[in-house]
């Protein structure tokens, strides 16, 4: 899926494993099969799973993420892997890698539970939990999404220069020349960061599992809210918005970053990874199908 991305298998994960967690050395590893786009993920017995970047990253990098792994664990309503263990690089594979604990559970998708009132109510609750912690009075790191939305400007004209065929061009680009507008909140909120289907796991029609809550941290607090348009009809995203009881301008910032996020899915992963691709298409129907949304970006173009 990247340009230089790292390989592993199934016998190599079993090496690796072996090698740093001797209490594992004869447990089942079994490839993970999904979306994801960051990692390779193997499950090792029944308890753990190991997360090897596709790109190489530092000893640092992940254990940062385990401290915010920890803290995302600790204050999500539904469980969250915690961390059980960093990998050091080698000559076998060029990247750290960790082994956290295993959280059961189906990947949630974009369409099955999108009219489902207590799925909906489930997705408040997480974001209203996330948003209880207070900041510690730290700032946004600077990585990836939750600074200022303007900012993402240059990736999103790239994003609809690549799209053409693929979406409607001339309507995202007149959303996004409205959404860009709206200003930041004045105060960030702790944010999971990623609250897309891959991330989220179901069972009996109810969240009970986040994954990736490595970049826990202080972010625009709409950002979470990408999760409405990714995983709900119109209907059940009215629903969570009632429940979160945020104003209209955080309400629309949130169509922004999913905005943001979806026009990279669609063009980037067709042929490499079709899932994430696909729920870039369903997240921009969505969005351009919205009448709030497109009575604004009319008003406006």
């Amino acid at each position: 899926m990247h340009d230089g991305q790292l390989e592993i298998d199934a016998p190599l994960a079993r090496m690796l494993i072996a090698a740093r967690f001797p209490e594992w050395a004869d447990a089942a590893v079994l490839p993970v099969t999904g979306a994801g786009t960051v990692n390779r993920i193997f499950r090792v017995g029944e308890t753990a799973a190991a997360r090897f970047p596709l790109l190489p990253e530092s000893v640092e990098v992940l254990q940062a993420e385990a401290e915010a792994l920890s803290a995302f664990a600790e204050r999500s309503p539904v469980a969250a892997p915690r961390p059980l263990g960093i990998g050091q690089p080698d000559v076998r594979y060029p990247s750290a890698w960790a082994v956290q604990t295993w959280v059961a559970g189906d990947v949630a998708d974009p369409v099955s539970l999108q009219a489902s009132d207590r799925f909906a109510d489930d997705l408040a609750a997480l974001i209203r939990a996330l948003r209880a912690m207070p900041t510690g009075g730290r700032g946004f790191d600077g990585r990836g999404r939750g600074g200022v939305l303007a900012d993402h400007d240059d990736w999103v004209a790239h994003c609809i220069a690549q799209s053409s065929g693929l979406v409607d061009t001339t309507r995202v680009a007149a959303l996004w020349r409205m959404l860009r507008e709206i200003a930041p909140a004045a105060e960030l909120a702790m944010s999971h960061r990623d609250l897309t289907p891959p991330n989220l796991l179901v069972a009996d029609g109810r969240l009970v599992g986040v994954l990736d809550g490595g970049a826990f941290g202080p972010a625009d607090p709409a950002l979470d809210l990408v999760a409405a348009w990714h995983l709900l009809d119109a209907d059940r995203r009215n629903r969570l918005r009632r429940g979160l009881g945020m104003s209209t301008a955080e309400w629309l910032l949130g169509a922004g970053w999913a905005l943001q996020q979806a026009m990279g899915l669609i063009w980037y992963y067709p042929a490499t990874n079709p899932p994430m691709a696909q729920l870039g298409r369903t997240t921009m129907a969505r969005l351009l199908d919205d009448e709030e949304l497109s009575g604004l970006a009319h008003s406006v173009s």
